[in-house]
């Protein structure tokens, strides 16, 4: 790089930094806030041309900010090093979305369950069934992760799931699980894993509340369904 060409780049991005510390991102264009996150991790090179390409592959910002690193790398110009911000803000939202939410929250209807479970699972891109245990006032003891994969009755069993239940001494728990797919609406085998799970908490005298299947923007409860 020349060295005109090098100072019009410092240049570029020392503008885009002040317009931040100034303004936060009001006023900013999708592909600016990805070129912001990858000057992070390149210290001369320029940014927006694989910033705009960044935006135009995988359709938005939240594409963007959702990719895997080796999606990112996909993009011509992105590599390991200059991904680096991308994944930082990654790193930093995550931690401070589950730091955010305090293991005593009252979880009273399908709508709060679901914002909690966006927030763990909506993103992965493998299913994960989860369980919610809860005390007598509906507030959340526990949570943990059953299962990771294809949801099928050989990976959810009812003797993993009820022996961390009677552990934690939980009043009632709400089953859980994401789709990857981005459709929550619930597949057979949800329903019948739901309702052998229901048939073992009989025997254990304990109530599950729900089960409810989420995705990235969306959700469904199977009781609301009535399909529990």
């Amino acid at each position: 790089m020349s060295e005109s060409k090098d100072l019009k780049t410092q240049g570029h991005r020392e503008r885009l930094r002040k317009r931040f510390l100034t303004d936060g991102l009001n006023g900013f264009l999708d592909y600016e806030i990805v070129e912001l996150l990858l000057t992070l991790g390149t210290p001369r090179k320029d940014c927006k041309q694989m910033a705009k390409d960044a935006i135009q592959g995988f359709k938005g910002l939240r594409g963007v900010l959702d990719a895997s690193l080796e999606e990112l790398q996909r993009i011509k110009g992105i590599g390991p090093s200059n991904a680096f911000g991308i994944k930082l803000f990654q790193a930093v939202s995550e931690k401070y979305a589950k730091e955010k939410i305090s293991t005593k929250i009252s979880l009273i209807s399908s709508i709060e369950v679901a914002d909690f479970l966006r927030q763990k699972i909506g993103k992965e891109k493998k299913e994960h069934f989860f369980i919610l245990m809860l005390d007598s006032r509906n507030r959340l003891i526990k949570y943990m992760d059953i299962s990771i994969g294809t949801l099928n009755a050989n990976l959810v069993h009812p003797r993993e799931v009820f022996k961390e239940v009677i552990d934690n001494n939980a009043a009632s728990i709400i089953l859980a699980h994401n789709h990857p797919s981005d459709d929550p609406e619930p597949s057979p085998d949800d329903i019948a894993i739901t309702r052998r799970l229901e048939e073992a908490a009989r025997i254990f005298d304990i109530e599950i509340l729900d089960h409810i299947i989420v995705t990235r923007d969306n959700y469904v409860s199977l009781k609301e369904q009535n399909l529990m």
